[in-house]
């Protein structure tokens, strides 16, 4: 992924996602993710390893990633026109069922679509 674009990092600034947009990539260790699969235990929702058992809980999450855990959750049922939605906030409706799969919008398509900017963008 390329860097977000200067006009738009105070408002992942301003939205607590400022660190989460310097992921780049991970290295992933398979012989290590592996190892966790062969030890899960899907019934209990934990790790079976040789010292004992283990789970991962949102404080590991938030520690590994820099993502805020504290505040309100931003979940819950949406009663939003996604159509209007997208044509107001990205200028574009995508076709759904192609980019559009429930209230979600695949990532793929906004990547194709939605990744660059004009030549000269705006603050608005």
């Amino acid at each position: 992924m390329p860097a977000p674009h200067p006009l738009i990092e105070s408002l992942l600034a301003h939205t607590g996602f400022a660190d989460e947009a310097k992921l780049r990539h991970f290295k992933i260790d398979h012989h290590l993710v592996t190892a966790l699969v062969e030890r899960w235990r899907p019934e209990m929702h934990i790790f079976h390893l040789p010292v004992g058992e283990c789970t991962i809980t949102l404080e590991d999450v938030a520690l590994q990633l820099g993502i805020r855990v504290d505040g309100r959750p931003i979940t819950g049922a949406t009663y939003c026109d996604w159509k209007e939605m997208c044509e107001q906030y990205l200028g574009v409706v995508p076709p759904k069922g192609e980019a559009i799969v429930g209230s979600a919008i695949k990532l793929k398509w906004l990547q194709d679509n939605m990744l660059s900017f004009p030549a000269e963008p705006t603050q608005q």
